[in-house]
């Protein structure tokens, strides 16, 4: 039996991403919108939503359906198919969970782990939507594809999939209880399986003192090699290589392999997604810009906005930027003690101060400030679509980063 999810519920009036406020439900309104071309029905389906005019949702594996009300008396049925995942996929989907412990604790708290989603991607299981593979159906007379109404039962689910990352499992083929079941089998036989016996050893200090007696003393670093910029050949013709392009690439893969010489790491590790941005942030020019925006399939606004993270915070500025997380309560609390006490000298008008996870925000301002995992707040603004664009770089203090976007929107 499939689960009913009640209705009708009115969905946020301001922005079409207002639908949405996680990465995961964001992702699930980014499939629907990059399936058609038709804006005027994603309109009219958007309006549909906000109104509530989507009833209770049911979903199935492979499907999500309800009555949507239109023009007429009596609403139509309306659906929305998604491929469900085979059984080799589910298997390793559920591997993938099961790797990392932070997987299962971050789902059962609401929060679909965006290394999770990389790491299923990568193995071949596609849990988040793609653009092709969201099919509409609508018992009204519309041709189009996707209908108002499916749009709008589409729009509508967007914030069950936000409180509940499990609803896409269940899209996928698999309720929650199935996938709980499953990854409990995979821990019980992990632990029956035995442990190899570990080695008996010597004392640690015998061990430290053996090696500090014998190890050789190691040679010096030798002085970088000078690096040059110049290609001792032009790439062949007909390949599409620009001699510009590549002395590009040369210079960044010479002055980041400075930067490790030096212990610097912080873009080691980087996913080809944030090295894209961490290029687009070097200011390479319009040209690469359009590229990279092209060849991650990313649209240009987000990564715009992407780009501007990483020059306000590096690494860091665009975790912060596209996945929230719960800090210490505590250092919520204070922060939040602290900028009301600000607030109280900086305006005589009473200021609306909203706490969301890692997010204050300041409603009637656009104004919000996000902790970082490294303890700095990072100041953002909001422009008339909704989104949060980050303003100024990132400060251990509360109040220098509120007042940096203060001022800077002449308030």
């Amino acid at each position: 039996m499939s689960p009913s999810i009640p209705g009708p519920r009115r969905a946020p009036a301001r922005g079409k991403r207002a639908f949405a406020a996680t990465w995961w439900g964001q992702a699930w309104v980014t499939a629907l919108e990059d399936s058609t071309l038709d804006a005027g029905r994603l309109s009219r389906g958007r309006t549909y939503a906000r109104k509530g005019m989507v009833g209770p949702t049911s979903v199935a594996p492979g499907q999500v359906k309800a009555a949507v009300q239109g023009s007429r008396p009596r609403p139509y049925r309306s659906s929305v198919h998604l491929p469900v995942l085979t059984d080799a996929q589910w298997d390793t989907l559920l591997d993938t969970i099961a790797a990392r412990a932070g997987h299962l604790a971050a789902l059962l708290d609401g929060e679909m782990p965006a290394e999770l989603v990389d790491d299923a991607r990568h193995a071949g299981v596609p849990l988040l939507p793609q653009p092709t593979e969201l099919d509409p159906e609508c018992s009204c007379p519309d041709w189009g594809y996707p209908c108002k109404h499916a749009a709008a039962l589409c729009y509508a689910i967007a914030a069950t999939i936000d409180a509940d990352p499990f609803v896409l499992f269940a899209l996928r083929g698999r309720s929650r209880e199935e996938v709980l079941a499953k990854l409990r089998a995979r821990r019980t036989a992990n632990q029956e399986t035995a442990a190899p016996p570990v080695p008996t050893g010597i004392p640690a200090a015998a061990a430290y003192t053996h090696w500090a007696e014998h190890t050789p003393r190691l040679p010096d670093l030798p002085a970088p090699a000078a690096h040059t910029a110049t290609l001792p050949v032009a790439p062949p013709s007909g390949t599409g290589l620009a001699t510009t392009d590549l002395e590009r690439l040369m210079a960044d893969a010479a002055a980041r392999a400075a930067r490790l010489l030096t212990g610097d790491t912080t873009s080691l590790h980087l996913t080809q997604h944030q090295d894209a941005v961490r290029i687009a942030a070097s200011s390479p020019g319009p040209e690469w810009f359009h590229r990279l925006i092209q060849n991650t399939g990313t649209k240009p606004t987000t990564f715009a906005r992407l780009t501007r993270a990483w020059r306000h915070g590096g690494p860091t500025g665009l975790t912060v930027a596209e996945q929230p997380y719960a800090p210490d309560p505590a250092v919520m609390t204070a922060a939040r003690t602290t900028l009301t006490a600000a607030l109280a000298e900086m305006t005589t008008a009473p200021v609306l101060l909203r706490a969301w996870r890692n997010r204050l925000t300041l409603t009637d301002h656009g104004i919000q400030l996000r902790l970082g995992p490294d303890a700095r707040w990072y100041p953002c603004l909001q422009d008339d679509d909704g989104e949060w664009w980050p303003e100024a770089p990132a400060s251990p203090d509360p109040v220098t980063a509120l007042t940096s976007v203060w001022q800077q929107t002449g308030r």
